[in-house]
C-alpha cells in the first residue's frame, strides 16, 4: 500500500514521502493519526503543488535574507563598555548588545541569530549574523570605553 507522508517518521520517511507500508500499518494507525494520507492521484498532485510553492517561499526568504546582508555590507558598529584603566571591559559584550546596535542601524535581526566570540577587551571584533541557513553574514565592531 502506498502513502504520502505528512509528518516525519523516524525509520519511514520525511514529509511529503512517498512510501510503501503494510495495508495494516498504514489503514489502522497511518492515517487514523493524521502521521499519512492514500498516495492516490489527486493526493500526489496536491503535495507536488505544495512543494512548488514553498521552494519559492523558500527562495523569497533567501532573497531577502541576501538583501539584508548586502545592506549591512561593511558596517562597523560601536557599542560602548565600561572598562577599566587597562582596556579590560566590566562583565562582557553579548549578542544581545550587537542586536541593539543593528537595531539603531535600522536593521531588526533576531539576537538569537547573532554569535559573538568572548569579548572582555576594548578593541575590533566581528559578530556572525546567521540570516538564512544558507546566509551567514560577518559584521565588525568596535567595544569602546563607556565616557
Amino acid at each position: 500500500m502506498d502513502i504520502i507522508l505528512k509528518t516525519d517518521i523516524a525509520g519511514l520517511g520525511y514529509k511529503n514521502d512517498t512510501v510503501a507500508v503494510k495495508p495494516g500499518y498504514g489503514r489502522n494507525f497511518l492515517i487514523p493519526q493524521g502521521y499519512a494520507m492514500m498516495a492516490t492521484g489527486s493526493n500526489k498532485k496536491i503535495v507536488a503543488e505544495n512543494i512548488r510553492q514553498a521552494a519559492h517561499k523558500a527562495e523569497k526568504i533567501k532573497n531577502d535574507a541576501l538583501e539584508i546582508a548586502a545592506a549591512i555590507g561593511d558596517m562597523v558598529l560601536t557599542i560602548q563598555a565600561k572598562a577599566g584603566d587597562s582596556g579590560k571591559i566590566f562583565g562582557r559584550v553579548t549578542n544581545t548588545q550587537v542586536a541593539d546596535a543593528l537595531r539603531t542601524k535600522g536593521f531588526d535581526i533576531d539576537r538569537k541569530k547573532i554569535a559573538v566570540d568572548d569579548v572582555k577587551t576594548l578593541g575590533t571584533y566581528q559578530a556572525i549574523l546567521d540570516l538564512h541557513k544558507e546566509v551567514k553574514h560577518k559584521v565588525s565592531f568596535e567595544v569602546v570605553a563607556d565616557q
